[in-house]
């Protein structure tokens, strides 16, 4: 399989080369070359399969040969290791839990997939790589957890100060060994647009990649949440509609993959908090990037999603083909947190700020009597404790997971431009 980029001035190349380079040299992000649909027949009988082996069905072409099969099912039982339930909450609305793993956000897929790839190419290799990565809140920490101790690799970690939740940032600041973070006063945009920029300077002798969803081995596992929950819904023979909280567009992305692998969905609702710049383009078809602005639910706070041209790219940027399968909508904090006290007072579920602008999306979506709609709950209610407590009455009990990280001293570098992210580089 070979990948090429979406601006189309660098060469072709490779998965294996994709996912160490991260972003291609004319600093456009790579897209694989083909999508084969897989066979109707495993779709169909898709409750006789494993999630081991519906996630291995799904991914296996767009490694092709460079991991062997045998390599890329250990990676995958690595990977896949926890549950991915549904869970009822309304009439006709479920939610797909997604935070049941090491970190209890939806990251811990795909930062353990591309964690894994990339030390079986460094397995033979001398070389460090530096994993270079910025996270707007849950990235940093599922990075941190997939990537520690991984031989030949070093990851270094940029945060918004300030703009990430007190367990988020436990989770990237107190791992040490080869996890680094950088506070960078700034929001979001300011860390990703240093991670690009990076890439691109010649002057910077380190091998850099990223782990960010702009990486298509942290970008394509995704599709795996898709096909589990299709496979525990569809004897229930409803159209399905996924709608997913989005900031920088990786999740639905991938979703969509899942749907041109041959997934019957019917459509998508990418649900925004106040960084509109998709609903907007949606409405008058002129992009408009714009800087992000702080909210409630922060890892969607992205005001230039990175993975949107991916989207376009999948509807042969044919903005009303997109409209036909797509659909993006825009809420505020005080709309958020009235959608976490109804999903409460309703069904007893605590939803987190996230999850609820993902059911908000599917109710101004609108479903009819034969449509099933799923919004993705993409972080244990924990990782936004004192959001959660303020709003509902509950008081909500600390995981394990979290416990392990919550009283360890936080470590890290404060840097506020791109001069010092390359002077920390160039030590």
């Amino acid at each position: 399989m070979n990948y090429y980029s979406l601006h189309h001035k660098s060469p072709k190349t490779t998965f294996k080369n994709a996912v160490i380079e991260g972003l291609a040299k004319d600093r456009g992000i790579y897209f694989p070359e083909s999508i084969t649909p897989l066979s109707k027949d495993f779709i169909e009988n898709i409750s006789e399969y494993s999630n081991h082996e519906i996630a291995f069905e799904a991914i296996k072409q767009f490694v092709g040969d460079e991991i062997p099969e045998t390599k890329l099912k250990e990676i995958i039982a690595e990977t896949v290791s926890f549950d991915f339930p549904v869970v009822p909450v309304d009439e006709n609305i479920g939610t797909l839990e997604l935070f049941h793993g090491p970190t209890m956000a939806f990251k811990d897929v795909g930062a353990k997939f591309m964690a894994k790839c990339l030390e079986y190419f460094n397995n033979d290799n001398d070389d460090e790589v530096t994993v270079l990565v910025a996270t707007s809140g849950d990235t940093g920490g599922a990075v941190a957890n997939g990537f520690l101790v991984a031989k030949g690799v070093n990851v270094v970690i940029l945060y918004p100060s300030g703009k990430v939740s007190d367990i988020q940032e436990k989770q990237l600041t107190t791992l040490g060994q080869n996890i680094t973070a950088l506070e960078v006063d700034g929001v979001f945009d300011d860390c990703q647009d240093m991670v690009k920029t990076a890439f691109l300077d010649e002057e910077i002798e380190r091998t850099l990649t990223s782990a960010n969803s702009i990486n298509v081995a942290r970008w394509l596992p995704q599709m795996f949440y898709f096909f589990f929950a299709y496979k525990q819904l569809h004897k229930q023979h409803k159209d399905i509609i996924f709608s997913v909280p989005s900031g920088n567009f990786g999740n639905i992305c991938a979703g969509i993959m899942a749907q041109k692998l041959g997934l019957p969905v019917k459509h998508f609702v990418a649900s925004t908090n106040v960084n509109d710049t998709v609903p907007n383009f949606l409405v008058d078809g002129v992009y408009k990037p714009k800087p992000s602005k702080a909210t409630i639910s922060n890892a969607m706070d992205v005001g230039n999603p990175s993975n949107f041209i991916r989207i376009q790219e999948l509807f042969n940027n044919d903005l009303e083909t997109l409209k036909s399968a797509f659909s993006s909508y825009s809420f505020t904090d005080d709309e958020t947190r009235e959608t976490m006290k109804k999903i409460y007072n309703n069904s007893g579920y605590i939803a987190d700020p996230h999850g609820a602008v993902g059911y908000l999306g599917l109710k101004k979506h609108g479903l009819l009597e034969n449509e099933y709609g799923v919004f993705l709950e993409t972080a244990h209610p924990v990782k936004f404790l004192d959001i959660v407590e303020e709003t509902l009455p509950v008081k909500v009990e600390i995981p394990e997971q979290i416990q392990k990280v919550i009283n360890n001293k936080k470590v890290a570098t404060k840097i506020a431009t791109y001069k010092d992210l390359k002077s920390f580089l160039e030590r």
